[in-house]
């Protein structure tokens, strides 16, 4: 059932070094504050899933707290590269990083099988494509009932998901409106389950196709407005397109990049830091 902690508290009980860890969230609600967290603890080797790794996972990368990215796409939207993620990859630094890439449509079907406590997800797809020879974890079966070719990968099972959302109840449950994306299977998937919240509320008013996450699926809540910052929470906060952009220059150059995270970042306290 879900307890309320202070974010530095739920990241210390529930994110651990080696686990795997999934941050999501798509266009808005994406955990800032609490990758951030993750950041200031100084967690290491963790294997990474998120299906659009953007600026939180460049900066994650970027300050050593990576071994491992799977994911189906990597970018910064509408600006370009991510350059800590590119460093990581193309020359090891600040580590190496080992990356499993998909399809986004292979990504949500193992997000689905993971919800559903399924070893693998199954699909049409890979049909031509050259990622299969590059990512182990693509295979083939054939249908038992009709004989039909298949992909196969495994499902997405982290230790732990975190994720923003608007609101929570004192009971524990939580409300995430607007865009959805995966968070809903995201945080089914895992063992454990980290929610960070613009506010807690006497009850939720869930509107037609809003998703209500139950308590009984939920590790920890943390309350942190603005948690989302500098991606934006629907009906809360706008999008800052131009950190977006000051990023791109920001994360090009390893000393520029390291500094900003300390005075942004590692010397600030709990909350938001972007």
């Amino acid at each position: 059932m879900a307890e309320f902690l202070s974010l530095h508290e739920a990241i210390a009980r529930h994110v651990h070094d080696g686990d795997t860890v999934a941050l999501e969230g798509f266009t808005h609600l994406i955990p800032f504050a609490a990758g951030h967290e993750i950041i200031r603890q100084k967690r290491q080797n963790l294997t990474l899933i998120r299906m659009t790794p953007d600026l939180l996972y460049d900066q994650m990368i970027g300050m050593g707290c990576a071994s491992k990215l799977i994911f189906s796409w990597g970018g910064n939207p509408g600006v370009g590269s991510l350059h800590r993620l590119r460093d990581a990859v193309e020359k090891h630094y600040p580590a190496k990083l080992e990356i499993l890439e998909h399809s986004h449509a292979a990504m949500a079907c193992a997000w689905e099988a993971g919800a559903a406590g399924l070893p693998l997800a199954v699909l049409r797809g890979y049909i031509g494509s050259d990622l299969p020879r590059v990512n182990q974890d693509i295979r083939h079966i054939d249908c038992p009932f009709t004989g039909e070719r298949l992909a196969a990968i495994p499902a997405n099972r982290p230790d732990v998901t975190v994720i923003h959302a608007q609101k929570a109840d004192r009971a524990g449950n939580v409300l995430i409106e607007g865009i959805i994306g995966v968070q809903k299977e995201a945080v089914l998937a895992a063992r454990r389950s980290v929610v960070t919240v613009e506010e807690v509320v006497d009850s939720l008013e869930a509107h037609p196709n809003a998703c209500v996450l139950p308590a009984w699926a939920i590790s920890a809540i943390a309350v942190a407005p603005g948690g989302a910052a500098p991606s934006y929470t629907h009906g809360y906060y706008g999008r800052r397109n131009d950190f977006y952009k000051q990023w791109d220059t920001i994360a090009r150059d390893r000393d520029t990049f390291r500094q900003w995270m300390e005075d942004h970042v590692m010397n600030v306290e709990e909350g938001v830091s972007a």
